[in-house]
């Protein structure tokens, strides 16, 4: 994905918050390693897996409100664990889980729970985005050491 530049990491970003497992931060580093300002790497990162984390917390919202139907209403009814751990997480941790919605698999659920539990769409936009950006500065800064920039 590194070769479609900034949209390749969009892509990757947007596929990585959503519930496709994608390594983002390789795609990442290598656009940091091709000498593309951190910033704006960060900022195209944090935009698309921000994005992927909507669709995700939408699925939720969706499922709590019974609007889903078929295949992942089914899908999810397969597996009663994992969408009772997601709503327990968020009860547990709150909203400020979501600092940790970067975390793979873990974040899923953070994500999915505060669709379910109905965490208001704007702490949640900002909760999320604080955490992934802040992975992302990691990710970048590592990258450029590594890359001696």
């Amino acid at each position: 994905m590194a070769e479609l530049g900034l949209l390749g990491l969009f892509l990757a970003a947007l596929l990585a918050g959503s519930v496709v497992p994608f390594p983002s931060e390789g795609v990442l580093a290598a656009l940091i390693g091709q000498g593309r300002p951190g910033a704006l790497v960060v900022g195209v990162a944090t935009a698309g897996n921000v994005l992927g984390a909507i669709t995700l917390y939408g699925m939720g919202r969706a499922l709590e409100g019974g609007a889903l139907r078929g295949r992942l209403q089914r899908k999810l009814a397969k597996d009663p664990e994992r969408h009772a751990l997601a709503r327990e997480g968020i009860r547990r941790w709150g909203a400020w889980g979501l600092l940790l919605a970067w975390v793979p698999f873990a974040g899923d659920a953070f994500v999915l729970g505060a669709g379910l539990t109905g965490v208001r769409f704007g702490l949640f936009v900002a909760l999320v985005t604080f955490g992934k950006c802040a992975r992302y500065v990691v990710v970048a800064w590592t990258a450029a050491l590594a890359a001696g920039s």
